[in-house]
């Protein structure tokens, strides 16, 4: 049989590292290079780390240490930077259909040897190492980086990617543009890809106002995971972590257009996303509760609705009845039935708060944007989060926040961007304070990694955004045409 390995995947060939050789099967494929492996999709990927075993039934106390085990002491910490992007064809700049993706997904694994990760005869993703390539929903590709020590290892990460990507592209005459939302295009122009977890999320956002199914299919974002020690570690990074996500939210703000005009927003992904199912998306209030530690996000996550459960090859609805539902026994369409922790880590996948925590933390507010732009969020996180003299300059100054300010100020940023006023001052001179933080907590690192905030300190010197920059672009220099924007955006 073959071997499921940490991310959900069966792996199947002769390269090394998936288990011992008695468990692997040989898919012979004359197409593939040697050593080349087909991956075959068993269910939703999960976790970067190694996959952990219980006996059933799962209790509480299961799902608390499923945290606790992501602690690392500091020197084990790492830096995992992912991002999404948009695919268009040159000559129609219509969004790229599936036969598309796939011939491309194809020629990347055997031009840059890849690994395969198919769904029954199509292929979703590629593999490499650490490193993963996913679709998301709407045909958007997305880099799922490898954990690594520095900030110049993750961008090294993202501009080979983006060269390879390029490479095959062009040659099929299609592009990608780095943007937060569709610019361009409908919603019913957009492709659909064939993957059985995303028709059942789809059905199950229907439910809800139009903005949640816009976010699945039309939204881009970079996101960082880092590292924590402790439970009070962590708790630490998440609170300084969600209080600044509308300032992350608007010092990367990329996304003024929507169906080919500006849509009065500066990130329309940052109010798209916030607009999806609350029980599932926001800002957590409750991580700022004296209470809150890794049994209080157990408790929150038990309650969420689930969305599916993967049996036998299947994505089954779970008609939104609750994980706590699930550990009595009691979803309706497998009765009787107990999940396992592997449940659990997909059931995390389905939750998409400004900040998601797993084994490790995932930062999630900011638009996508140009390659500097990608590698400029992770070096913000990571000089605020894994410096303690940074950390502790943030928790001091958002000591007197509530979480209904950090709330309002998230309302509002969408809108007005850096240029929000909160407690007597504009949000730009507050990211002015930040930034100098970040780059201190950089320069600690004494790996010369401050040289990727640029970007961000050109931003909060002039107070133009990419967004504005955008907007200003269209209103002059475009005429008035948003096309322009896929040139200008062009990886």
């Amino acid at each position: 049989m073959g071997v499921l390995n940490g991310w959900g995947w069966m792996v199947l060939g002769s390269g090394s590292g998936s288990g011992s050789g008695n468990d692997e099967l040989v898919y012979k494929d004359r197409g593939r290079r040697r050593g080349q492996r087909v991956i075959v999709g068993t269910g939703p990927a999960v976790d970067h780390l190694p996959p952990l075993a219980t006996e059933a039934p799962l209790t509480k106390d299961d799902l608390i240490n499923f945290f606790l085990s992501g602690c690392k002491p500091k020197q084990d910490w790492r830096i995992g930077t992912e991002h999404e992007k948009f695919g268009f064809e040159f000559k129609t700049l219509h969004p790229i259909k599936y036969k598309q993706i796939s011939a491309l997904l194809n020629s990347i694994a055997v031009r840059f040897d890849w690994d395969k990760i198919m769904e029954g005869d199509n292929i979703i993703g590629l593999k490499q190492g650490k490193q993963s390539i996913s679709l998301e929903p709407g045909g958007q590709l997305e880099l799922s980086g490898a954990p690594v020590k520095t900030l110049y290892q993750t961008c090294g990460e993202i501009d080979s990617h983006l060269y390879q990507a390029k490479t095959v592209a062009e040659e099929m005459g299609i592009g990608f543009v780095g943007l937060g939302f569709q610019p361009k295009w409908r919603l019913g122009d957009i492709p659909r890809v064939p993957k059985g977890r995303y028709n059942v999320m789809q059905k199950y956002l229907h439910k809800f106002n139009s903005s949640g199914i816009e976010s699945f299919f039309m939204t881009c974002s970079v996101q960082v995971n880092l590292d924590f020690s402790s439970e009070a570690d962590m708790i630490k990074k998440m609170r300084a972590s969600i209080a600044l996500q509308p300032l992350a939210a608007a010092l990367f703000a990329n996304s003024p257009f929507k169906e080919g005009v500006p849509n009065g927003y500066l990130s329309i992904r940052s109010l798209k996303v916030g607009q999806l199912d609350k029980r599932r998306t926001g800002m957590l209030p409750f991580v700022f509760y004296d209470t809150f530690g890794f049994e209080q996000y157990v408790d929150y996550v038990l309650d969420v609705p689930m969305v599916f459960v993967y049996r036998n090859n299947k994505y089954i609805d779970c008609g939104g009845m609750s994980f706590r539902d699930f550990m009595a026994g009691k979803l309706p369409n497998i009765p009787g039935q107990m999940p396992t922790l592997a449940d659990w880590e997909n059931h995390l996948t389905t939750i998409f708060p400004e900040v998601r925590l797993k084994r490790y933390m995932e930062i999630r507010g900011a638009d996508g944007g140009p390659l500097d732009m990608l590698c400029a969020l992770p070096a913000f996180w990571v000089g605020l989060l894994y410096d303690d003299v940074s950390l502790q300059n943030v928790l001091d100054m958002i000591v007197d926040w509530t979480p209904e300010d950090i709330q309002n100020l998230r309302n509002k940023v969408p809108i007005t961007g850096l240029r929000t006023p909160f407690q007597g001052r504009l949000l730009l001179h507050i990211a002015e304070d930040v930034l100098k933080w970040a780059k201190d907590g950089l320069d600690r690192r004494c790996l010369n990694e401050s040289i990727f905030l640029n970007p961000l300190k050109e931003i909060a010197t002039t107070g133009l955004t990419q967004a504005d920059k955008l907007l200003e672009m269209y209103n002059n220099k475009w005429g008035n045409n948003v096309d322009a924007v896929f040139r200008e955006r062009c990886y």
